[in-house]
């Protein structure tokens, strides 16, 4: 039985294939949706024994390496850091999903079908290697690594957001605009990177091609809950706007008060002018 280990780790918000790949020699132009393969030959030179590993780089962020122990992952990590300064060097990975694909010829498929497959919670079995089935894995277990870093970065601007409304309960509020800003920009970073950045309802184009490969790529979907995760952190995402236009209500809000309380001191100020230049005009003429 043959194995295969992959592990997916993200190294940054996005990661610039056009640049790497020509690194590499590879005259390519990468569409968004494509992942860079760099193979045993590129990374000659990266890594002390390339043989029968090889590395995947999609451009949301995430790097899938295929049967490359940690210090290789960090070696590869260093060495396309040197091409592509946005990509963080962090040491351990923060954010990894680990995946076993096992080859076993005895497993028999069903019907006229080619491809037979067993699918666990962390590992899937086939009982033949086709190119595309290390893409689909590696396209899923990419998606999912990056999800779980904007489930974390969302969680941890809910923490903040919380603590704002304790404040609010106390009867305070110190947001100024700029802070809300910053926090609508967060949470709409987040809805843009889980739908259109990440596109993690898009499909690899050999799905379209080929039914096996759909139906695989839906199982292991399924299998890391990429659907159910995206819905929560939409909700989340929801429930953050809905609590930053209370936050702008109240700003505005406060800026309304603050000017009328500015146009009430004004008028105050002018009539105590105009009771002083009365009374000076009274005494000139008394006198």
């Amino acid at each position: 039985m043959q194995l295969l280990d992959l592990k997916s780790t993200v190294v940054s918000n996005e990661i610039n294939l056009n640049q790497i790949a020509a690194h590499f020699g590879i005259n390519k132009k990468f569409k968004w949706e494509e992942p860079l393969l760099l193979n045993e030959k590129n990374l000659k030179g990266v890594i002390l024994q390339p043989e029968k590993k090889y590395v995947y780089l999609f451009h949301f962020g995430s790097i899938v390496f295929v049967n490359l122990t940690f210090h290789e992952m960090q070696d590869v990590v260093d060495y396309i850091k040197r091409i592509d300064k946005n990509i963080s060097n962090t040491v351990p990975f923060t954010y990894q999903e680990n995946f076993k694909l096992e080859i076993d010829d005895q497993l028999k498929p069903e019907d006229d079908k080619e491809l037979a497959y067993e699918i666990n919670y962390n590992s899937v079995t086939i009982n033949r290697v086709y190119d595309y089935i290390p893409d689909i894995i590696s396209t899923v277990i990419a998606k999912s690594v990056a999800l779980e870093k904007i489930e974390h970065d969302i969680d941890t601007l809910m923490d903040e957001v919380e603590k704002l409304i304790e404040f609010l309960d106390k009867g305070r509020f110190d947001l100024n605009d700029k802070q809300l800003a910053k926090m609508s920009g967060k949470i709409l970073r987040f809805k843009y990177n889980t739908l259109s950045y990440i596109m993690l309802f898009d499909k690899p184009t050999v799905t379209w091609q080929n039914e096996q490969a759909e139906d695989l790529f839906e199982q292991l979907s399924v299998l890391f809950e990429l659907k159910d995760r995206y819905e929560n952190i939409k909700g989340k995402t929801e429930v953050l706007l809905d609590i930053t236009e209370v936050f702008t209500g109240l700003t505005h809000s406060r800026r309304g008060t603050k000017l009328e309380l500015a146009v009430i001191v004004l008028i105050a100020v002018e009539l105590v002018l105009f009771g002083l230049d009365t009374i000076v005009s009274l005494t000139s003429k008394l006198f």
